[in-house]
């Protein structure tokens, strides 16, 4: 997928009302998932998207290489936490933060390889999984609630 469709993606998703709107969601949403996961998977999700925005992915990761105890960890945090910093970073409110990371999740579903998306959901806690499609449409099959 090209930058500019993954983009165009997540606004018409997010209902946002331009480019730059998207991608400030597209970095506000990348870069605390990067906090999330550890180094290697944010690699592995990095490799497989466009080079401007897996940039996002790469900065939190050079970051946490500056503090040696920080180094390849990932930081532990819940949904209502993922929701502050996404709404932080992007300026927006937490309603808002949630709704635009989700359409950020979709678009990565559409882009990222199966098994990589099985990787991300496995490493992400119940709460912030619910957010991601697959999960989304595993809990209405099962009419299992996402909390």
């Amino acid at each position: 997928m090209r930058h500019d469709e993954f983009i165009g993606q997540v606004q018409a998703r997010a209902a946002l009302p331009d480019p730059g709107a998207a991608e400030r969601a597209v970095r506000a949403t990348l870069e605390t998932l990067a906090e999330r996961l550890p180094d290697g998977l944010v690699t592995h999700l990095a490799a497989q998207l466009p080079h401007e925005i897996a940039e996002h992915l790469h900065r939190v990761i050079t970051a946490r290489d500056g503090d040696p105890e920080q180094r390849g960890a990932a930081e532990r945090f819940d949904l209502t936490a993922f929701s502050g910093r996404v709404a932080w970073r992007g300026g927006v409110s937490e309603d808002a933060a949630v709704r635009e990371a989700t359409a950020v999740f979709e678009v990565l579903d559409a882009a990222l390889a199966p098994e990589l998306m099985e990787r991300l959901e496995r490493s992400l806690p119940q709460d912030i999984r619910a957010l991601l499609p697959t999960a989304r449409v595993r809990d209405s099959e099962t009419g299992a609630g996402a909390g």
